[in-house]
């Protein structure tokens, strides 16, 4: 009965000791976030909310890795006539001047057509897993699922560094 005890409290206490340990997943993100922070990004987790898509009554809310970059190329004056905007992978009605398939939740109608024209080349750099890309007057941001790997944060990385150095 004592030996039943014994090998009853042990199984308890590696099951919880299992339990604690990060899936394969987790230690995925971990590595991929630390190598995110290294090339300059700042990785926060937000609760994001989609516009409406066609035939939904309501976005889609959730929580998504933001990969995040500074704007330091902006002077006063630029920062101060700079408008935020965000853009999401979602068919929906609002897409004036994007690619298929994007939709804006802010900002529609607010570029020129050159500055269009450099969010199209920053969107064809983007990882497919991409959801959003949001733009403000302190940084650019990118809302990625971080399924397609760490081999994708440098193609990342030059769509955002390209939508700072169209300034928009």
């Amino acid at each position: 009965m004592k030996i039943f005890i014994i090998v009853f409290v042990v199984t308890s206490l590696l099951g919880s000791f299992m339990w604690m340990m990060p899936t394969q997943r987790e230690k995925f993100q971990a590595q991929l976030r630390l190598k995110a922070k290294k090339e300059g990004f700042m990785v926060q987790l937000v609760r994001l909310t989609a516009p409406r898509a066609e035939g939904e009554m309501e976005g889609n809310v959730r929580n998504t890795p933001a990969y995040r970059l500074l704007r330091l190329n902006l002077d006063k004056r630029e920062v101060n006539a700079m408008l935020p905007w965000q853009v999401f992978r979602v068919k929906a009605i609002a897409n004036e001047g994007l690619p298929e398939g994007w939709s804006w939740k802010l900002g529609e109608r607010m570029l020129s057509a050159s500055q269009l024209q450099v969010l199209h080349e920053a969107i064809s750099l983007l990882p497919s897993d991409v959801v959003a890309l949001e733009s403000t007057p302190v940084y650019v941001t990118a809302f990625w699922n971080e399924s397609s790997g760490d081999g994708q944060l440098a193609m990342l990385k030059a769509s955002l560094e390209k939508l700072i150095q169209g300034k928009i």
